[in-house]
Parts: structure tokens; C-alpha cells; sequence
């Protein structure tokens, strides 16, 4: 019965699910309409909306920043586990998968634990990982394998490097400010009230154990699995170098090699030394970069390895700019301050009591979510709602805002926005994964459902 689901969810992701950038105008579409009826606004309000209304920083360019750290995360990435000693590296983990059920455990356990020490580390490691454990298990389901690295994203905002809770756990906490910029509310909660609860410790452990068999328990009989291109594991030769002119010999430079890398390496000591164990985009991407630099031993080698890697960002610099138009449309105010994302907040808000908050402040934060899939825009348009809601129904901030959290990381899953890296690395299409996706999707709400409502039981505040 599992796998008949499973795979009735894979056939109509391969017929139904368009290409990413497809499925991007779709929800364009659909969320336009949606917001017009919403709001009462008009078509060309929508459209001024979407496109930014002439403000660099407002829709369609609301992400032009992340969208460029994103493309670091997957460019410098591959170029990093391009290095000879990553894939020394890589490949002694993948040693540890004999079987297609070890592939697929293996793979969606270092993911987890990565995603949630970091979630663009453990974004794209999961999926140099899978490719390196499929050269060695030639018989795992390639599709399942890369959708089983990308599973382990669904624990993210739980972790070390949550956005909502990293904010809430700050020295000024989340501030509410009225219109002249007054103080209204302030909320504050440490970490050990949201990534260190012990309930929210408890469903990450529940996710890291099980979720890796749940997987596996997907994998196709042999007459139905899909085993990798070889052509996408051939280890292409290593470029030979000529040094003959003064300018081949500057680009080769072991001096300047050396200056760069340890120029780069003093500055990520002294970032720790002065921020602690704080990881942003930047400071991962920035890690990457210089070990990417160190792992190729030599200046003009790293640069055609990003060269190699440069064309996997296609897509998310195709995308994102069309992601960031549907949230303009999701957050746009009408004169009576509604919006469509508030919307759907407050509906989830006004049926709650104390036991129930929680749980339905996640299934609304995995739906706007679904069209504002990024957790400081989330965090932008359902604070304001959800967290002065707490109050009222006598819930404690940090429960609120793991709700949020959690709703936020969950309808990854199925939001081809957050794949885009993992597919790029891979070689795959969305369709090609989001039907195993669907049961990740399922698996992991019914633990966070029964996760929230236990937090409300026995920690009430």
C-alpha cells in the first residue's frame, strides 16, 4: 500500500509538475487572482505590486541579494567538492553505503544533521554526497537518492542556523512598531525556548531516525528504478597546464595563492572570534570560497572550477526574481493595511485556543509559505499577526515562533524554489523527485502536528 501511494505520487509529478520556472508563472497567476479578491485591490495595483512599484528593494528585485548568495551556495559548492581532496573526502563517506538501503539511510542522515547545523551547507553537501554514493551503489534509485539529500532540508529552521528563532533570540528580540515607528510589543525568547526546547529537540530526533527508512521504504522494485546517467559521473580529466609566459606564471603563482588564502582565513578565525557561532550565508559562502581556493592548491585551477560549476545557477537566477514578485503580490497592503498573506494568518489565528496555536500557526506557515518561500519574508508577514496572537491565547513567544518556523521549512518539500541548488548539482529535473517529496511532505507534517500539540500538553508555558 506504501508504495503503491508512492508511486501513484511520482507518476503524477512526472505528468502533472511543469519545469520550475513554469510552475513559478503558475503561482504568479494564481496568487495575482487570489490577491485581487483578497484585498479588493485592482489589476494594475497587482501589477505595480509585482514588479516593485519602481523600488529596487520591492518585488521582483526583493531578492536580488539572496538570489546571489544562492548562486555562490551551488557555484562554490561544486567547485569546492571539485578538489581532489573533497572527493577523497566525499568519497570515505560514501564508503559507508553497500546497499541501496545504506545509500539512501546514509545519505538522508548527513543531510539532516548538516541542515540542521547550517541549512546552506547541508543544502548542497547532501547532494555532492548522494552523486558520490551513487557511483558506488550503481543499483539505488538515482531520483530517490538526490530527493533523500534534499529531504534532510525539512529540518532546517529547527536548527543552528533558524532565521526566526536565531531573530527572536537576539539582543533586541522582535520589535512591533506602529506606523510613526513607535514601539508597540517586543518580544523575547532564548534558544533554549525554541532550538533547544526540549519538544523541538524531541521532533528533530524523531526526524533524523525515521526519516531516513521512510525513504528507503519508497525505493522502487528493480523493474521500476531509475539508476543514474553514467555520462553524470564521469570524473572528467584533469586539465593540463602550460607555465610558459610571465602572465601563466602569475596565474599560477604559489606566492599569491598563499596571500589569498590566508588574507581569507584570518578574517573567518576573527569573524568567529568576534560574532561566536553565528553562520550566515555570507560567512558559509565565504567559507567556501577559501577552502575551495586552499583545496585547489592554485589560483588559475579554481577559477576554471568555477567556470565548470557557473552554469548550474541558471535556474535560480531565472527564478528567484519571479519568486520574489509573488511574495510583492502576497504582502502588498491594501488602504485598510489587508494583505493576502495576512489573510490566511489571521484565519488560522482567530479558530486557535492554547493547545491548538501552535499547531495551526504551522499549517498556515506551510502555506504561505508555498508562495513566500523565504523564512525572513515569512518572518516579515506573519510576525506582526501570529506573535501579538500568542499573547492573547496564552501562548509563549518561543512556541509561536517555532510554529512559524517549522510551517516555514515544512512545504519545502514540494516548493521546487529550495531544490534548485540540489537539482542543479545533480543533474535532475523537480519532477524527478517532488513525487518521493510528497511523502516527506506528509511524514514530517504528522510528527510536527503531534509535535506542537504534545509542546502544548506537557510544556503549556
Amino acid at each position: 500500500m506504501f508504495k503503491k501511494f508512492t508511486n501513484g505520487c511520482v507518476r503524477v509529478m512526472n505528468r502533472w509538475l511543469p519545469d520550475p520556472f513554469l510552475f513559478a508563472i503558475i503561482l504568479t497567476i494564481v496568487v495575482f487572482i487570489a490577491a485581487m479578491i483578497g484585498t479588493g485591490m485592482g489589476p494594475i495595483d497587482m501589477i505595480w505590486a509585482w514588479g516593485g512599484q519602481g523600488d529596487t528593494k520591492l518585488g521582483m528585485w526583493n531578492l536580488l541579494a539572496f538570489s546571489m548568495q544562492m548562486a555562490l551556495v551551488l557555484v562554490l559548492g561544486s567547485a569546492l567538492a571539485s578538489a581532489k581532496i573533497c572527493k577523497k573526502i566525499l568519497g570515505s563517506i560514501a564508503g559507508l553505503a553497500k546497499n541501496r538501503m545504506s545509500a539512501i539511510v546514509v545519505t538522508t542522515m548527513v543531510s539532516t544533521i548538516c541542515c540542521w547545523l547550517n541549512w546552506g551547507f547541508g543544502l548542497i553537501v547532501g547532494a555532492l554526497l548522494a552523486k558520490e554514493i551513487a557511483k558506488r551503489v550503481r543499483d539505488v534509485d538515482y531520483p530517490l537518492l538526490i530527493a533523500s539529500a534534499y529531504s534532510g532540508f525539512v529540518i532546517w529552521h529547527a536548527g543552528l542556523s533558524g532565521s526566526i528563532p536565531l531573530a527572536l533570540g537576539g539582543k533586541d528580540g522582535y520589535v512591533i512598531k506602529d506606523a510613526a515607528g513607535a514601539v508597540i510589543q517586543e518580544f523575547h525568547a532564548t534558544t533554549a525556548e525554541t532550538i533547544f526546547h526540549p519538544m523541538n529537540l524531541v521532533m528533530c530526533l524523531i526526524i533524523l531516525i525515521a526519516m531516513p527508512f521512510v525513504n528507503y521504504a519508497m525505493h522502487p522494485d528493480r523493474e521500476h528504478t531509475i539508476t543514474v546517467d553514467p555520462n553524470l559521473l564521469v570524473d572528467e580529466k584533469e586539465r593540463e597546464y602550460k607555465v610558459e609566459t610571465p602572465a601563466e606564471k602569475i596565474e599560477h603563482s604559489k606566492i599569491l595563492w598563499a596571500i589569498v588564502c590566508v588574507m581569507g582565513f584570518v578574517y573567518i578565525v576573527y569573524y568567529f572570534i568576534q560574532k561566536g557561532f553565528n553562520l550566515d550565508l555570507n560567512i558559509v559562502n565565504c567559507i567556501f570560497l577559501f577552502l575551495g581556493i586552499l583545496a585547489h592548491g592554485n589560483l588559475r585551477k579554481y577559477v576554471d572550477a568555477i567556470g565548470d560549476a557557473a552554469g548550474g545557477a541558471a535556474g535560480i537566477l531565472l527564478q528567484f526574481p519571479f519568486y520574489a514578485g509573488i511574495m510583492g503580490l502576497m504582502t502588498v497592503k491594501n488602504a485598510g493595511g489587508v494583505c493576502l498573506a495576512g489573510i490566511i494568518s489571521d484565519f488560522f489565528v482567530n479558530i486557535s485556543d492554547p493547545v491548538t496555536f501552535p499547531m495551526l500557526t504551522f499549517l498556515s506557515a506551510g502555506i504561505v509559505n508555498f508562495f513566500v518561500p523565504s523564512g525572513g519574508g515569512q518572518w516579515a508577514v506573519q510576525g506582526p499577526i501570529v506573535m501579538p496572537g500568542s499573547l492573547n491565547v496564552g501562548v509563549e513567544a518561543g512556541r509561536a515562533a517555532m510554529a512559524i518556523a517549522w510551517g516555514d521549512q515544512w512545504t519545502n518539500m514540494i516548493q521546487p524554489f529550495w531544490a534548485l541548488p540540489a537539482l542543479g548539482v545533480a543533474g535532475l529535473k523537480a519532477k524527478d523527485i517532488m513525487g518521493y517529496l510528497v511523502t516527506v511532505l506528509i511524514f514530517t507534517g504528522i510528527v510536527a502536528i503531534l509535535g506542537f500539540l504534545a509542546w502544548g500538553v506537557f510544556f503549556p508555558g
